[in-house]
């Protein structure tokens, strides 16, 4: 047999085709790169411009009027087009600038977009503005790393997913030594500006480096977070800020993955997925993407929390007792209503399914709670008394729990009473081992319980599997029987249907799916049911169709875990999130350009549509709190929570039963679709905002 000649490398490699199929972009990504943002009418001119607005209030913080004084009164602040300015203003606003920007905390899709509008709007403004990328995060400013942005490098990353361009990093300028530093930095490099992208504590750090420069540089914030915990209102309810960017993207990410799995799921009908999506308190992603996906059960944290057992509370009431474990979700209850849905489904034949659970559910569990807060307060005692870290000294789960155990008779000075008590230790104990090294893990950087670290599916998933197994030994977890087959499996056998079907089932004649009678729960059960009916002999065997039918009628429950959250992150940005942060990045150069400090970027209006967004700067100062972090209270940026109220929340809820779908007809799978730039059909918000829009009563214009 011939050979053919070998291949020439060198000619395929000088190929213009080879050469555009293995480039690193890719069409799309190349189309990505060059897709213009539509930008707000405030910056549709050569100049903008920002104006107080008196009506928006916030309800102050005295610490925070303590700490930070020079910057807790400013009012929000308006940007506007300015279409006849004096020669002072067009002097001020084209002074030539040196702005730096940082990225701070994890990625989220459209940080690139903030750096290319700030970019655009600062050379616009004078071509001579130099703009600083520190790299890496807030180390890049304490350690002086950093490199200044030109045309190459902004127009390399413009619509694209990643912070690549600068990297970044979970650093915290919270110490006078870091602060000192970063100052250093900051005015070695003669900067007039900083921009912070970052979370709730990166728009901390903003406020606090605000006040620390507040002669001496301008400070600008821009909320960034796929987990949707930063929307902010003032004291009378007032959205200024719908959400953060990052958040659609990341939702639409994760909403395509586990639609997929529900395509999935229905054509193999054998298995239960349980998808765990990020949010590490707060259960936004998850209320998105039950809305895009229409997942079969999708657990909101939020919902639990003032969760109360009325069935165990008037059983106990009858006893003449009060039961306040009836307060409070816990876990077994949770895994109960679990076990119902899919219960519910086998029972019409879907012994399958999409379950969605938030990361940050957890913290919503009564118990855990408890169990987090206790364990906070123990570690954070540990480190200070001992000036020693508590996983170094106890490295294995053994050892940490031996620590625990030793405080139920021994409380060290510093610590209330019986705070870790016998009941505690026993409970903690009963917890399975991996579950237990999950609650005991290292903290993050503020001394936050790292709820990415403990696989909260496999938790519920090995109660809903104890569960199950009891509902099935009850013969209350039966596989739904659908009528017709069962009819066709017996006439082939030359039986009877109607003759068996009063035997076999418990709705035989009443419904389309069949369950087999809750007492047969094994061949040997089968076979009494068929000899005291008189359809078999003692001695006679199960006829083999019989057999048949009941073998299908026993669920065997079997389940995929899925997390989703790194890939959500690093996902490309949604048409949403392109025109959204491009457009805070042309908002935060007005209000440098305009003298603002200590102030949040911000778009209004998001929930509305693009034809009503208002760019806006809010002050950082106001919104913060008091939070308990690494056992003290320090004041950090207010999260956000998931409304229950909300229409959106409401709207979930008034389909949790549909979309469970527990019945014969079709099941109510919703796809997404993939994320596109260019697309007449792509959505142009977050359903979670579309639909608070109109639940407040507006007829939301469309963007574009």
């Amino acid at each position: 047999m011939s050979q053919k000649p070998p291949v020439d490398i060198r000619m395929l490699l000088e190929s213009p085709e080879i050469q555009r199929a293995t480039s690193q972009y890719s069409e799309p990504a190349m189309g990505r790169r060059a897709y213009q943002p539509p930008i707000c009418k405030a910056f549709q001119g050569v100049y903008s411009k920002i104006s107080p607005i008196e009506t928006f209030r916030f309800d102050i913080n005295p610490e925070s009027r303590s700490q930070l004084p020079d910057i807790i009164d400013q009012k929000v602040q308006a940007v506007t087009i300015e279409q006849n300015p004096d020669d002072a203003f067009v002097r001020t606003y084209t002074r030539r600038r040196r702005i730096g920007i940082v990225f701070s905390g994890g990625p989220a899709p459209g940080g690139h977009n903030v750096i290319a509008g700030l970019y655009d709007a600062a050379k616009r403004a004078n071509p001579a503005n130099r703009i600083f990328g520190f790299l890496v995060g807030p180390d890049g400013i304490i350690e002086n790393e950093y490199v200044e942005l030109n045309d190459q490098i902004v127009d390399g990353y413009r619509n694209l997913g990643g912070f690549t361009m600068i990297k970044t990093g979970r650093t915290k300028i919270d110490t006078p030594k870091k602060m000192a530093l970063a100052k250093e930095t900051l005015l070695a490099l003669k900067l007039d500006a900083l921009v912070v992208v970052g979370g709730d504590d990166s728009n901390t750090n903003a406020a606090f480096l605000s006040q620390e420069l507040f002669n001496e540089m301008q400070i600008i914030g821009v909320p960034k977070t796929i987990d949707g915990d930063i929307q902010v209102r003032d004291a009378d309810a007032n959205v200024l800020c719908a959400m953060s960017f990052g958040f659609h993207s990341a939702a639409r990410a994760f909403a395509l993955a586990i639609s997929n799995l529900s395509n999935d799921s229905s054509s193999d009908i054998k298995y239960w997925h349980f998808c765990r999506v990020m949010g590490r308190v707060a259960s936004h992603l998850a209320l998105e993407v039950a809305l895009q996906t229409h997942a079969n059960i999708t657990l909101i944290g939020e919902d639990l929390a003032d969760y109360v057992d009325r069935q165990r509370l008037e059983k106990s009431k009858a006893q003449g007792t009060i039961d306040y474990t009836a307060y409070g979700m816990t876990l077994r209850h949770l895994s109960r209503v679990i076990c119902n849905a899919i219960v519910s489904r086998a029972a019409v034949g879907k012994n399958y399914g999409i379950a969605v659970i938030p990361e940050g559910i957890l913290e919503f569990i009564n118990e855990i709670e408890v169990f987090i807060i206790k364990l906070n307060t123990i570690i954070a005692h540990y480190n200070t008394t001992h000036d020693k870290d508590f996983h170094t000294s106890f490295p294995r789960l053994d050892e940490k729990l031996d620590y625990l155990g030793h405080l139920v008779n021994d409380t060290p000075p510093g610590l209330a009473p019986n705070i870790w008590n016998s009941r505690d230790d026993e409970l903690f104990n009963d917890l399975p081992a991996f579950f237990q090294e999950g609650l005991l893990t290292e903290r993050d950087s503020h001394g936050n319980f790292q709820f990415s670290q403990v696989p909260t599916e496999k938790v519920l998933l090995d109660l809903v599997k104890d569960y199950l197994k009891i509902l099935r030994d009850q013969g209350r977890y039966k596989v739904g029987i659908q009528k017709d087959w069962y009819a066709k499996v017996l006439k082939k056998a030359g039986l009877a249907p109607e003759h068996y079907g009063p035997i076999l089932f418990r709705n035989f004649g009443k419904s389309e799916f069949l369950l087999v009678k809750e007492t047969i729960i094994s061949l040997r059960t089968l076979k009494n049911a068929l000899i005291q009916a008189g359809a078999i002999g003692a001695d006679d065997r199960i006829p083999a169709a019989i057999e048949k039918i009941y073998n299908a009628s026993v669920p065997k429950f079997k389940t995929q875990s899925h997390f989703y959250g790194y890939d959500g992150r690093g996902t490309d940005p949604t048409m949403f999130d392109c025109t959204y942060t491009y457009n805070l990045g042309l908002t935060t150069f007005s209000l440098i350009a305009n003298g603002a400090t200590g102030l949040m970027a911000a778009i209004r209006n998001l929930e509305h549509g693009f034809a009503r967004w208002e760019p806006i700067g809010i002050p950082i100062a106001p919104l913060m709190r008091l939070e308990e972090r690494m056992g003290r209270l320090s004041l950090v940026l207010e999260k956000s929570i998931v409304d229950i109220n909300s229409p959106a929340f409401q709207i979930v809820k008034a389909f949790r039963e549909k979309w469970l779908a527990a019945s014969p007809s079709e099941d109510q799978f919703r796809r997404p679709g993939p994320i596109c730039l260019h697309s007449d059909n792509e959505e142009d918000r977050p359903i979670t905002l579309l639909i608070n829009s109109i639940g407040q009563g507006y007829d939301p214009p469309s963007m574009g």
